[in-house]
């Protein structure tokens, strides 16, 4: 599958798109409810970035309700790896394992991740062979 061009979101527009990555689709409404429990949110706001993010072909929008439904036109796995190669580049300069090293000393993997993490390294291993 080819990888997916995405331009980088801003923080406020990550927020709304993990919003939209777990329901799939939600009003303005619906989104502004969310945000506005972790912390104090204007209405017009959260209104005002789906219509940027739409512009940017971030989201998506149906019309033909009433109340305007927005899913995310972008794939949840693309925005990760966009942001984790900018990480990587900027940060670590590119070395994926200065990158790891670092987030297991900051935050420990439990058993489960640590096992994924090791079929991950296998799969690579027999892809570089």
């Amino acid at each position: 599958m080819p990888r997916q061009h995405i331009q980088k979101p801003t923080e406020a527009e990550l927020e709304i798109l993990t919003i939209l990555w777990q329901r799939e689709t939600a009003t303005v409404r619906e989104v502004h409810e969310i945000i506005n429990e972790r912390r104090p949110t204007a209405y017009t706001t959260v209104l005002k970035t789906l219509q940027i993010m739409t512009e940017k072909s971030l989201v998506e929008r149906e019309t033909e309700q009433k109340a305007h439904v927005y899913r995310a036109k972008i794939e949840q796995a693309a925005t990760e790896r966009t942001f984790a190669e900018d990480l990587l580049d900027r940060v670590f300069g590119g070395s994926a394992a200065q990158l790891v090293m670092r987030v297991l000393e900051t935050k420990p993997a439990s058993d489960k991740e640590l096992a994924q993490i090791r079929r991950m390294l296998d799969e690579a291993e027999g892809r570089e062979k």
